[in-house]
């Protein structure tokens, strides 16, 4: 784990702070581009070029016309018009252009802080893991693009899911380190840690289902709950697919398995309670992750029943930096016991 020993310093903890707020920010513009299908409109990587959207009609027909040429415009948006993919394009030019700033605020304050610091005993050069991550989650996004841009209208959703996951490491990082640098206490007792790893493990996993579902547009079937059009099992799988390896390429499947590990995910969180208010430890970190969970679930529900209508979708995939920031704050506190003095 990356534990910081150093004592709180208020630039540091601000620029922490400030990334943390630009990732949610990022991983929200994220979602909606991927949910208006507005990440296949640039067509070219533009890793130095780019940075001011087209201006000149020419331009503008030269993106448009390189955005004919991909499967995505021939099979789906053979209609659009200029207009429309100007709205398209703008989507995915902010979420690139955020990811560039993103990149600059993880690098450049930290020069400062290494000249600041100079001669100090401060850990600085752990924190240019988040630099070296955002820069990774550039060239994985890019790699994401481009399986949209021969042979299928969409997006590969595996690569869609790692572009997701390395988001949420980044961010579960860049939290990890705020903890340490407000120099959170630990609890009066300690938590079982296996339990706790556990739950962390089903969380992540019900990010990357959630990713699969997405690109595989799994929320637009079995819109009831908590059956699936009546059944228990989805009616149009075979019990074979469960052993393919085209298990994850379903769906249905994916659907299916989504709904029964937040199911297990919930059962091992009542039993964390438990424990925990056995353990008579401070109520405040439990109520505000046992309510991310809710508020996941209760927007997780409703956008299954919509349809995965944007504003819900979106709302859910933001909530799970809710219940992941949550929890690490329970997760943090349990490392902390007997490690410094307590409250």
């Amino acid at each position: 784990m990356f534990v910081n020993r150093d004592l709180k310093r208020s630039p540091i903890t601000i620029w922490l702070v400030s990334i943390y707020l630009l990732l949610v920010l990022m991983v929200g513009v994220g979602g909606l581009t991927r949910l208006t299908d507005s990440g296949l409109s640039i067509t070219e990587w533009e890793l130095f070029t780019g940075i001011l959207p087209p201006i000149l009609s020419s331009e503008w027909e030269f993106y448009f016309s390189e955005y004919k040429k991909i499967p995505e415009f021939i099979y789906q948006n053979s209609d659009i018009s200029l207009d429309e993919f100007k709205i398209i394009f703008y989507w995915e030019y902010f979420h690139r252009l955020l990811g560039r700033f993103i990149g600059l605020i993880s690098i450049i304050p930290l020069f400062y802080f290494f000249y600041k610091y100079r001669g100090q005993n401060i850990s600085l050069l752990k924190y240019s893991l988040i630099f070296v991550l955002v820069c990774a989650q550039g060239f994985l996004g890019w790699y994401m693009v481009q399986s949209g841009l021969v042979e299928r209208i969409d997006v590969s959703h595996y690569r869609l899911a790692s572009h997701l996951f390395l988001a949420f490491i980044i961010i579960s990082l860049t939290f990890w380190f705020i903890m340490d640098s407000f120099q959170i206490k630990g609890f009066t007792k300690k938590l079982p840690s296996l339990l706790l790893i556990t739950i962390l493990l089903f969380i992540f996993i019900q990010i990357v289902l959630g990713a699969f579902l997405a690109g595989l547009d799994g929320g637009l079937i079995y819109n009831t709950w908590p059956d699936m059009n009546g059944n228990l099992f989805p009616n149009d799988y075979n019990k074979v697919n469960f052993l393919s390896y085209d298990l994850f390429n379903s769906p249905s499947i994916v659907q299916f398995i989504h709904r029964k590990v937040a199911l297990l995910l919930v059962i091992l969180i009542l039993y964390l309670n438990i424990i925990y208010v056995k353990k008579k430890l401070s109520l405040f970190p439990l109520v505000i992750f046992n309510f991310t969970i809710l508020f996941q679930i209760f927007i997780g529900v409703i956008t299954l029943l919509s349809g995965a209508k944007i504003f819900y979708a979106s709302l859910h995939q933001l909530g799970s930096i809710l219940v992941v920031s949550s929890f690490l704050y329970i997760f943090f506190k349990n490392i902390q016991t007997n490690l410094q003095p307590l409250d």
